[in-house]
């Protein structure tokens, strides 16, 4: 099911007077609520379902034509960064760029770091894991704020190894 049949069908639903709607296919789970005014307010939930591997093959070319323009406007970021190699998240939790509310922060822009020198700190499950360097070199761009949720592999800082 394509952008246009699922925008049709929330029209549709809309114009009939339905309070709810639910829809559920192979590898889509559609839920469509509107108010009792009618399209005024018009709430929908798409949700995929776990499917087979082939089957994702099929729906890939269905998403390609929004992808030309994000790496259009990425592509000069990527550029200018190439030189750099990013330090990424290796577990999912709350950074922390110190080791203690009253203490400095570990790394700065402009800070030397060498191989297993400590960046940050990621709490997990009430656990503080200190994140350690793989790479000698300089802090040239920090990605993330103090006290933020990341994510695995997301990228934390940008470092130069010249």
């Amino acid at each position: 099911m394509d952008i246009r049949e699922i925008q049709n069908l929330i029209k549709f639903v809309a114009k009939s007077g339905a309070t709810e709607v639910k829809l559920e296919m192979d590898d889509i789970k559609i839920t469509i609520k509107t108010t009792e005014a009618g399209a005024a307010e018009t709430t929908t939930y798409v949700q995929h379902m776990p499917m087979a591997q082939p089957m994702q093959q099929a729906m890939a070319p269905a998403a390609a034509p929004a992808a030309p323009q994000a790496p259009a406007a990425v592509a000069p970021a990527a550029d200018e960064n190439s030189k750099y190699i990013t330090i990424k998240s290796p577990i999912i939790g709350t950074l922390y760029r110190k080791p203690s509310p009253d203490k400095p922060v570990f790394v700065e822009v402009g800070s030397t770091i060498s191989k297993g020198d400590v960046v940050c700190v990621i709490e997990a499950m009430k656990l503080f894991n200190e994140i350690e360097s793989e790479i000698s070199g300089k802090i040239v761009k920090v990605l993330v704020d103090d006290a933020s949720p990341v994510e695995f592999d997301q990228p934390l800082f940008l470092v130069d190894p010249s």
